[in-house]
């Protein structure tokens, strides 16, 4: 059964930095699309950077320029680099992947199928 677990999120100050890792198990990951989310209470859930089938990454907006994605197809493992990070940068985040090909991050953030999800890690950034 495909599953998916997120780890590294914390408390940090503004300007500081965290990594979030989300492990898959059950799946061997490879030119699947995959990304992080985010959700605060109250609000609609937001798609922050994801990679599409064809390896390509997106960002939205509020975090170009200091959020990296990547993949360890090795370690079946997504990261999500976070620098420069601002109080609204505050949120639970999570990972989802879906199992259909995607050539387009983007799209694939705002309508495509997400068929799986993680429990989500908490990131909280103090001024």
């Amino acid at each position: 059964q495909l599953q998916l677990v997120e780890s590294g999120g914390g408390s940090v100050q503004s300007g500081g930095s965290l990594r979030l890792a989300c492990a898959i198990y059950g799946f061997a990951y490879s030119g699947h699309c995959i990304g992080w989310f985010r959700q605060t209470p109250g609000k609609e859930l937001e798609g922050v950077a994801a990679i599409d089938s064809d390896g390509s990454a997106y960002y939205a907006d509020a975090v170009k320029g200091r959020f990296t994605i990547s993949q360890d197809n090795a370690k079946n493992t997504l990261y999500l680099q976070m620098n420069n990070l601002k109080p609204e940068d505050t949120a639970m985040y999570y990972c989802a992947m879906d199992q259909s090909i995607y050539r387009s991050a983007a799209w694939w953030l705002d309508y495509g199928r997400k068929s799986y999800w993680g429990q989500g890690t908490q990131v909280t950034v103090s001024s």
